[in-house]
């Protein structure tokens, strides 16, 4: 029996309303005033309008029948609406900015933002109902991508605002997003191997399980620019009674309360999965293992240990996606990032140079996110065939 797919009807009326409710894009005088918004009808006329809309229909047809082909053709039609949304982005751009205007530049409207939402969740959506992998996934994924990146490198979207604030400041973005990989690999790493020792700890010592979780549960109270501020004035008194601790790079703001603020965010997400994770693992299994002559590091290492990573590598997701977040607030006190042209930007009312900073923490949070899921997946399916 076919069944509607709603979720796919939803998405597409989202869609339907960032292309008709919603300013498509909008042409500025210069990078500060808001500039005049437009329609995708006023930018693309009725051809590119028909374009859009047609396969739309398309979409929301096929999803009202709910067949497997229909879903086929429904993922070809949204993944072939984003491979041509930077080529259309870019023709409106060209028709709408008079030539020779330099100064003037195009800032993305809200329709276009939610079209494009809209599109990537309905091809998420439809990938996990065919059944697609990593494998499949990717295949998708990469037309729309690659038709992205032949559009920048081809200069059809130079006029838009978010490209001009990465050109004039190429050298600082790349400064940035190494800072900001820096500070999320070192929280993300030191976490994982203090969450090692706490949950080894806390099956030696069981009366340690509810005061450790508990500690860290209070640590994910306490807001995260608060905790970096409560950092400051510890970390500089040790700075000044301990003159060693400069030389070694720690001081009372920069990257040393940054890194100590994000690890105790970490700590509870990952320590907690690794318990359980553990802990989970049958005994069983683990007495088989003695049977056929384990010693203790072998049992542990060769067993327990590989069978509690998929859910071990659960909390490091969950860990690396909060601490890429996270450190978008440590510009704050000092430590870089790409937090630090978030706040240009909203300090210049520049909304371009927000998005600047903003997209990139959003694209390697989901891109993290997808792959070490994808890896869990594949350990999970790679004990099971054992």
């Amino acid at each position: 029996m076919r069944r509607t797919n709603r979720v796919s009807l939803v998405l597409v009326l989202l869609a339907l309303l960032g292309v008709f409710g919603l300013d498509a894009v909008r042409i500025q005088p210069n990078r500060i005033v808001a500039g005049t918004g437009y329609r995708l009808f006023e930018a693309l006329g009725p051809v590119g309008l028909l374009a859009i809309v047609l396969p739309l229909c398309l979409i929301a047809g096929l999803a009202l029948r709910g067949s497997r082909i229909g879903a086929m053709i429904m993922l070809v039609s949204a993944a072939g609406l984003l491979l041509a949304a930077p080529w259309g982005l870019g023709a409106a751009i060209t028709t709408l900015i008079e030539p020779g205007n330099g100064a003037a530049r195009a800032a993305v409207g809200g329709g276009t933002w939610l079209l494009i939402f809209a599109l990537v969740l309905l091809l998420v959506d439809l990938r996990q109902r065919l059944g697609l992998g990593v494998g499949g996934g990717l295949l998708v994924a990469t037309p729309p991508v690659a038709s992205l990146a032949m559009a920048l490198m081809q200069g059809r979207l130079d006029a838009l605002g978010l490209v001009r604030e990465y050109l004039g400041r190429r050298a600082a973005f790349v400064d940035a997003m190494v800072d900001h990989l820096v500070l999320v690999g070192l929280a993300v790493g030191a976490s994982l191997g203090i969450a090692v020792l706490l949950a080894l700890l806390m099956r030696r010592a069981p009366r340690l399980r509810q005061g450790t979780l508990g500690v860290l549960s209070f640590v994910q109270t306490i807001p995260s620019l608060a905790l970096f501020g409560l950092l400051l004035a510890p970390l500089s008194w040790l700075v000044a009674r301990y003159p060693v601790l400069e030389s070694l790079g720690v001081q009372g703001i920069g990257l040393a309360p940054a890194l100590l603020a994000l690890v105790g965010y970490s700590l509870l997400p990952m320590t907690r999965n690794t318990y359980i994770a553990l802990e989970s693992v049958d005994e069983a299994v683990i007495e088989s293992a003695r049977g056929m002559g384990m010693g203790p590091l072998q049992v542990f290492f060769r067993v327990r240990l590989v069978l509690a990573l998929p859910l071990i590598i659960e909390g490091v997701r969950i860990t690396s996606v909060q601490a890429i977040g996270l450190a978008a607030v440590a510009a704050l006190i000092g430590a870089g990032g790409l937090g630090t042209l978030i706040f240009q930007g909203l300090g210049q009312a520049a909304m371009n140079l927000v998005m600047l900073g903003a997209l990139p923490i959003v694209m390697m949070a989901m891109l993290v996110d997808a792959l070490l899921k994808a890896l869990a997946g594949a350990l999970r399916r790679g004990d099971a065939d054992d």
